[in-house]
């Protein structure tokens, strides 16, 4: 028989041992439907037996996610007229105080602005919110995993600590754009332009003026020193009035984190405190003798019902930081160029209201808190039951 021929194939010969060549039938099969759905299921299973595997992270966190957009969504319009009160913006200050001035608030917005003014400064809640609630929600997880990994070894303590600890990670990743939030729920109609690029814009240049611009030709005219000062022409120069060598002029982007000290001490009895109830009142259910069966068919309204209460005490705890917060927060537009200092905070909120100032808007933060906390916790109870 006559020699074989070699073939004109680029490719080598195979060794007899290699692992096939992926062909686009190959690698057309991973993508098949019924792929997908067994990649699903073992990473569902994986999810299940291993709380600390990224398959049960990226499940639990996006379901934290969800549940934080789904609570937001659903309050928003109170939030913004909250905001509007926290604040003392100028526009709404005659209706703070009472229940009837949140609904007249909330009519004068949608009067001016239509029903798009009720969910101003929404869409950079949502960008915030889902990493927030998240990350908030898994770190949670894991740190109750990791101080309490049996159901013997569950205090109160330690669930306040896993709640405080999984407030603090979650601000510290996402405050900036809770600043831009609220800096688009503080603009109304009549105090300037609200657009989610011009509030970065406006808030990144904090700080820096434009000068007066003159019609008249450049002249030099002696100083006492001797040097020459030349007058504008058409174009205006800008002028900072942040000092030179301060911290916003050497790092502009600390301009986004205004209030972000008084935000973190604020967050640990918030989160704390609303994970401590939450936990609790439901350890105390299930050790309430109420058959399991029963307990697993009312447990969405059980979920709603703790939440409830866990964002009542938390928001009580907690509201006048937020108070404070807020205040700081918006000072870059009174005060562009420096830090609002907390003793100054306080010192002018308690002498415009003594000590209900740090309460104003608070029966307007039960209205709003309350549900946004049940369906919070609902919602991730729900997801968690969905995706593991």
């Amino acid at each position: 028989m006559p020699p074989s021929v070699p073939s004109s194939s680029s490719f080598p010969p195979q060794a007899p041992n290699a692992p096939p060549i992926a062909s686009s039938f190959s690698l057309s099969s991973l993508a098949h439907p019924s792929r997908i759905k067994q990649l699903y299921l073992e990473s569902r299973q994986r999810a299940r037996v291993d709380r600390t595997s990224w398959d049960y992270i990226m499940r639990t966190g996006f379901a934290g996610g969800l549940a934080g957009c789904v609570a937001k969504t659903a309050v928003a319009p109170l939030d913004r007229v909250k905001i509007l009160f926290q604040t003392s913006n100028k526009d709404f200050q005659k209706f703070a105080g009472t229940f009837v001035g949140v609904a007249y608030a909330a009519r004068e917005i949608y009067r001016t602005s239509g029903l798009r003014g009720l969910f101003q400064g929404h869409s950079a809640t949502l960008l915030r919110v889902f990493p927030y609630a998240g990350i908030k929600f898994v770190a949670y997880d894991q740190l109750a995993f990791i101080l309490m990994p049996t159901r013997e070894s569950e205090t109160k303590w330690k669930r306040f600590v896993a709640g405080a600890g999984s407030g603090v990670m979650s601000v510290l990743c996402t405050y900036p754009l809770e600043l831009i939030r609220v800096r688009l729920a503080y603009t109304t109609r009549l105090t300037g332009n609200h657009a989610l690029w011009h509030t970065i814009r406006t808030i990144y240049r904090e700080g820096e003026a434009p000068s007066t611009t003159f019609s008249s030709p450049p002249s030099a005219s002696p100083t006492p020193s001797g040097a020459a000062t030349a007058t504008a022409t058409s174009s205006a120069k800008t002028i900072r009035i942040i000092p030179k060598g301060s911290l916003f002029a050497l790092f502009p982007l600390f301009k986004f984190y205004r209030g972000f000290t008084v935000t973190l001490t604020g967050m640990i009895p918030y989160a704390g405190t609303s994970f401590l109830m939450y936990g609790t009142l439901h350890r105390a259910l299930q050790a309430s003798g109420i058959p399991e069966e029963q307990l697993r068919r009312h447990k969405p309204f059980a979920d709603l019902s703790i939440g409830a209460v866990a964002g009542a005490v938390s928001q009580t705890a907690s509201y006048p930081f937020e108070v404070i917060r807020r205040r700081m927060q918006v000072g870059g537009v009174a005060h562009p160029e420096r830090w609002l200092r907390w003793g100054e905070t306080v010192q002018a909120i308690w002498s415009s209201r003594g000590w209900k100032g740090f309460f104003v808007g608070l029966s307007i933060g039960y209205v709003k808190v309350v549900p946004m906390t049940a369906i919070s916790f609902a919602t991730w109870e729900w997801g968690k039951r969905m995706l593991l």
